[in-house]
């Protein structure tokens, strides 16, 4: 999943998963230890980009999934440190082949409809996810389940997924390979419960609204339409652990410009907000300010299916013309850092050395800008179009920070490129993740946060047959690579580093996408809010114990 454009990582090979606050880590007590709660507990937050759907099984980008972490829970969480902790689960056992979990379930869990909720609601949820019918863009976190993969291509039912129910509340998986990080895939959304009755019930029409989605977490949402631009989450009575939950209600409005969030939050109607270019430069120093490093990518892809971005020496004549330090520094200028690779820094440490995966696996001549060298690509590129120039289509979502970073790489490509005319096409956030994954665009911006603390997170999703693959790049190298890291090397975690590692370096050697920036960023807090989870891996927001002081 783009901070403006992204959908959307594990704790195995020693790897980095801090997460970062608001206030002192949110305790869990009722009276916040000395501190005194307001007693008007509604607060106001923003969005970039509308709701896209509140089915968890379909659901691809950040605001979406973060709508789904307030009302929705699975089976683990992700604590303050970026470790998983239970939720729904009370009890986990595992074989001492690593490949049998059962896991017992708490036995006073509800549906906001009154439903209990049960381990069949939870195969329920994973058979439908991985059902090819469903079309889901995170069958890949299944991979490890047994059959996961016969499924999704279409050669098993669904019903032989490697989950199964051993009465009401205890769940038994069934991997196909022992998988060290298994618990961290099953706190990701995709894999929280479904209550089938209700689906069942609504058909196609389940999750495009709120009246047609039920909910077992802490809030539920009400008033979303499925197509406007504001609604809330109010405090879900049926949820279990309701004690811990001090919000009452949380107002959502959909800000793409910065300056209206800003004037929301000036007027008190927001209560956080990110700050972008002169805002971040302006404000970052302040002591509401809270900085905010997250493993993201942002990147170009390119539609590989026909057309000229087949051409590798086009693809790298794109990368070397852009200035990704001017970007940053001058346009962001919001913490966001330049790319070496589509892994980001400081996300993964080697097992053996501690090196930082981003370093290791950089390829010189790749992300580095030299207008020289990008010209002479791109000249090479003409010759073997049979071409004299170029014009291509860029298309994007159409927030201000995104256009702001369109234009920049417009105007490179432009300037460096002779004969080069870059169309740009800023439409609706949905609407753009649509023709991208329906491969309607030449180059797309787009981005991509971990789903969990390991490289995997990130490198599994440009195999050849990965649904979010929307540029369709394919390397036989590269798919083996990945195919090693979760098969024969799964459980060496130095051959399996090993494994990602040139994984990471086929693809930034082919170009395979263009990695531009990883999106750090900065929030403008309300000192009252406290409490408040940042994920710095997978950019996510936790409100479950959120609060206002007086």
């Amino acid at each position: 999943m783009s901070i403006s454009v992204i959908k959307r990582s594990l704790l195995s090979l020693g790897i980095l998963a801090t997460t970062v606050s608001l206030a002192a880590c949110g305790s869990k007590s009722s009276n916040q230890g000395s501190t005194k709660l307001a007693s008007n507990q509604k607060i106001g937050l923003s969005t970039k980009a509308e709701i896209t759907s509140l089915d968890l099984s379909k659901i691809y980008d950040t605001t979406s999934f973060i709508q789904i972490d307030q009302t929705f829970e699975g089976l683990y969480r992700y604590d303050a440190n970026g470790n998983v902790e239970p939720a729904l689960a009370t009890k986990t056992k595992i074989s001492k082949d690593g490949k049998t979990y059962t896991i017992n379930i708490r036995h006073n869990a509800k549906w906001s409809n009154g439903d209990p909720v049960t381990a069949k609601d939870f195969v329920y949820s994973w058979q439908r996810a991985v059902n090819p019918k469903t079309a889901s863009q995170y069958t890949y976190l299944f991979d490890n389940v047994k059959n996961a993969d016969a499924i999704v291509n279409g050669k098993l039912s669904p019903n032989k997924l490697g989950v199964k129910a051993n009465g009401k509340y205890q769940l038994k998986v069934q991997l196909a390979r022992p998988t060290t990080y298994f618990k961290m895939v099953m706190a990701r959304e995709t894999l929280y419960p479904l209550d089938q009755k209700v689906v069942e019930k609504y058909g196609k029409k389940y999750g495009t609204s709120s009246k047609y989605t039920v909910y077992n977490g802490p809030f539920k949402n009400v008033g979303w339409t499925g197509i406007n631009d504001s609604w809330k989450l109010v405090k879900n009575n049926q949820y279990w652990d309701k004690k811990a939950v001090k919000l009452s209600q949380i107002n959502y409005t959909v800000a793409k410009s910065p300056s209206t969030a800003y004037n929301l939050f000036q007027s008190g109607k927001l209560d956080l907000i990110s700050l972008v270019g002169e805002q971040a430069k302006q404000l970052g120093k302040s002591k509401d300010a809270v900085k905010r490093p997250l493993a993201a990518t942002e990147y170009l892809q390119y539609n590989q299916r026909k057309g000229v971005f087949k051409n590798r020496n086009l693809r790298l004549a794109f990368s070397l013309a852009l200035n990704r330090s001017q970007l940053v520094n001058k346009v962001m200028q919001n913490g966001s850092i330049v790319s070496k690779g589509f892994v980001p820094t400081d996300f993964a440490k080697n097992p053996k050395t501690g090196e930082d995966f981003a370093k290791e696996a950089y390829v010189p001549g790749t992300v580095d800008h030299d207008a020289t060298k990008a010209k002479q690509y791109y000249k090479k590129a003409l010759s073997q179009l049979g071409k004299k120039n170029l014009t291509i289509k860029l298309l994007s979502a159409d927030d201000d920070q995104t256009k702001a970073v369109i234009e920049f790489i417009q105007g490179q490509l432009q300037e460096t490129l002779p004969g080069l005319k870059v169309e740009s096409s800023s439409i609706p956030f949905a609407s753009m993740l649509a023709k991208a994954s329906a491969g309607n665009f030449e180059v797309n911006f787009t981005g991509w946060s971990a789903d969990f603390a390991d490289p995997i997170s990130f490198l599994s999703q440009f195999t050849s047959n990965n649904p979010e693959n929307s540029g369709k790049w394919s390397s036989q190298a590269f798919d083996q690579a990945i195919k090693d890291s979760n098969n024969k090397d799964a459980n060496n975690a130095t051959k399996r580093w090993q494994d990602l590692i040139n994984a990471e370096k086929i693809l930034a050697t082919d170009q395979g996408i263009t990695p531009i920036y990883q999106a750090n960023g900065i929030d403008l807090v309300n000192p009252k809010l406290k409490g408040v989870v940042h994920d710095r891996i997978n950019g996510h927001y936790d409100y479950r114990t959120a609060y206002l002081t007086k």
